[in-house]
């Protein structure tokens, strides 16, 4: 009787073992299957090719500073660059999921130039110029549809044209803006993906670049404008 009962509690004591490393073996299984897949567009590299394209309303938000010129009739400080609203085209190119390389593109953007103080206070006309950017990205891996990223490169501030009308040789001073130069962009911004070809899009850029201001009538005096503008936009984008 005594090996029938130990023999019977031996069995059930198997069995047990038997059914918990069972359910051990196969809980993992069973969640990964049941696990419910994320959107398509999570994964950037799903059925589409590494080229982005985004179209975007920005901002263009300047903070000048120059030196003084003119003989002190430009008093330091005193030159200011407006803000205005322009259209930007930029192209992406993906290397891997987050390593994109960017070039921003837009038309000649028209900048109407004023004197704050001094004795030639007041609009002195505008300066058109080009800034074509280049940036190297870095788009942070996320699992949900929203994909912010950073960004530095450089871009080339190329004056294309000026319409200064400071021409005042009674009080010793004309004016004259005609370098371009390069500069340094700082960038960060936020994709949604609304679907995995279609997104909404938020930036922002920072640029440092400035260029020459000219004094022909007083032996060539130069001094240095620092445009530095800030750059917000919002716009759409198209995941080929």
């Amino acid at each position: 009787m005594v090996n029938k009962n130990l023999a019977a509690s031996l069995l059930a004591v198997t069995a047990l073992v038997s059914a918990t490393a069972t359910a051990q073996t196969t809980a993992p299984q069973s969640t990964v299957e049941t696990r419910p897949a994320g959107p398509a567009y999570n994964d950037v590299w799903s059925g589409v090719s590494p080229w982005l394209v985004r179209v975007r309303a920005i901002y263009i938000d300047p903070h000048p500073s120059n030196g003084a010129t003119g003989n002190g009739l430009v008093p330091t400080d005193s030159i200011q660059v407006d803000s205005i609203w322009a259209p930007e085209v930029d192209i992406s190119y993906f290397f891997t999921r987050n390593i994109a390389l960017e070039l921003v593109l837009t038309y000649p953007q028209r900048h109407d130039v004023s004197i704050s103080s001094g004795p030639l206070q007041g609009n002195i006309g505008s300066i058109k110029q080009l800034p074509p950017t280049l940036l190297a990205q870095w788009h942070f891996p996320t699992s949900t549809g929203f994909k912010p990223y950073v960004g530095a490169g450089v871009t080339w501030f190329w004056v294309t044209n000026n319409d200064l009308n400071i021409s005042n040789p009674p009080l010793g001073a004309v004016l004259d803006v005609r370098t371009s130069n390069w500069g340094f962009a700082l960038q960060a911004g936020v994709d949604y993906a609304i679907n995995k070809n279609w997104y909404l899009n938020a930036d922002f850029k920072y640029i440092w670049v400035s260029t020459k201001i000219t004094d022909t009538v007083n032996a060539n005096v130069n001094t240095t404008l620092d445009v530095n503008p800030a750059v917000w936009g919002v716009g759409v984008g198209y995941r080929f």
